[in-house]
């Protein structure tokens, strides 16, 4: 018995679909999204008890500005972005920030119990690298 070795023609189009890459890239994204957002989550987290103001009316931050968190807590201590730092070491990471092209707005997060001590040495160090773009946090009284 002869073999015919001739594929046969289909007009049907091919069905099949591989998923699988779509389905790592979703669970790669998943796990980018989870990460950036617990970063992002931690900064806040820092037991602060901000000051008190009356209501105001707040204004948009632009969208493309970049934001940088300073803490200072009613021990004294310093936080840039979560990380605890020395006086010293502020001024080092501030330098940092000041030779970039567009510097980012630096959000102060002061403790009410904090002395003003702090507060001062803390803008000091910003006037020194001449970082003056400055947001205060606060909460609103009852």
């Amino acid at each position: 018995m002869a073999r015919n070795f001739r594929r046969t023609r289909s007009a049907h189009p091919i069905a099949d679909l591989n998923v699988t890459n779509l389905i790592d890239l979703g669970f790669i994204l998943l796990i980018i999204f989870m990460v950036v957002a617990t970063v992002a989550k931690q900064e806040q987290t820092l037991p602060v008890n901000l000051p008190t103001e009356s209501k105001s009316i707040q204004i948009k931050p632009d969208p493309d500005d970049k934001f940088e968190s300073i803490t200072i807590r009613a021990d004294g201590s310093i936080s840039l972005g979560g990380r605890q730092l020395t006086m010293a070491q502020l001024g080092r990471e501030l330098s940092s920030f000041a030779g970039q092209p567009k510097p980012p707005v630096f959000r102060l997060r002061l403790d009410a119990d904090a002395t003003a001590q702090h507060f001062v040495a803390v803008m000091d160090e910003l006037k020194k690298q001449n970082l003056f773009k400055i947001t205060f946090d606060t909460q609103t009284a009852n």
